[in-house]
């Protein structure tokens, strides 16, 4: 994985998730706004499951 995206994944979620969609950009961003720990939760599993596909 990307050193930089995952550290961008812990400090602000919804940017580290920007090359996707609108719908999960908002998501991120509503997790993160109720709490920080859901928020990047949401950002490491959008970048992992973008890794996965990549290497499928």
């Amino acid at each position: 994985m990307d050193i930089k995206r995952l550290m961008l994944a812990v400090v602000l979620p919804p940017a580290a998730v920007m090359n996707k969609e609108a719908g999960t950009i908002m998501l991120t961003g509503l997790l993160t706004v109720f709490g920080w720990v859901p928020g990047v939760v949401a950002a490491l599993v959008m970048i992992s499951r973008e890794k996965s596909t990549e290497n499928a």
